[in-house]
């Protein structure tokens, strides 16, 4: 496997002898953002456990996952390269903004002045210039939601998954913080796996939509190993 991006090759899920995915496989190349729907326990979020490597021992997974032409289905998490954000920002209260930034910086980024730098940087790019001295307590949730995805991009991932991440921001924050995160996703050129029950969501998104635990419907979707594949709409 050679190809750029993000590939599933044959990807099934079972809990409890149930069968939550039957079989996906799917490539997402770089920049492109791939949205899975789904009713709840249909294996939304489990199958972004699988992808970055947490997924709990109760499943049983089959397939296998490449990034940028490496199987990384063995790695543990912190070798797989994969930056999640979930819909809760997980800001950690004891540290400020600042120190969350910085547990997400590599080890080899050494020194206290090239750390710093990434950091200013970071909330620099956040629109959060001299942020770093707060408590994450003090924080709007659009506020919180940017320093949450900066800390995901410190890590320098290779794939970026997207659980909810929208789903607790009031209307006009939630339409911003799409524009923010889907952004930095293309201008990076990440591929990415956003997770949604919300259709505004896909449709900013721009790109397949993926409906897992329906029958396709007819019309123009095609139905794969019982996966309903769409178009999204452009905004």
């Amino acid at each position: 496997m050679t190809a750029a991006g993000l590939h599933l090759d044959g990807v099934a899920l079972r809990l409890g002898g149930r069968t939550l995915i039957p079989s996906l496989t799917l490539t997402v190349p770089a920049g492109e953002i791939v949205t899975l729907t789904g009713p709840s326990g249909s294996g939304k979020s489990s199958l972004l456990d699988f992808v970055c490597g947490t997924l709990a021992p109760a499943f049983e997974p089959e397939g296998r996952i490449f990034l940028n032409g490496r199987d990384i289905g063995s790695l543990p998490p912190e070798q797989r390269r994969v930056g999640i954000l979930f819909q809760d920002d997980l800001l950690f209260p004891h540290l400020s903004v600042a120190g969350n930034l910085a547990f997400a910086l590599p080890a080899r980024i050494r020194g206290r002045a090239e750390r710093r730098a990434r950091i200013e940087s970071a909330l620099a790019e956040a629109g959060l210039p001299g942020f770093g001295d707060r408590d994450p307590a003090t924080l709007s949730g659009g506020q919180r939601t940017r320093v949450a995805l900066m800390r995901t991009l410190l890590a320098d991932p290779q794939a970026l998954l997207l659980d909810e991440p929208f789903s607790k921001l009031d209307p006009p924050l939630r339409a911003r913080m799409r524009s923010f995160v889907f952004g930095h996703a293309r201008r990076r050129a990440l591929p990415t796996l956003l997770v949604t029950h919300d259709p505004d969501d896909a449709a900013a998104a721009g790109g397949r939509v993926i409906s897992l635990g329906y029958a396709a419907s007819g019309g123009n979707n095609n139905q794969v190993s019982g996966l309903t594949l769409a178009r999204g709409r452009e905004e």
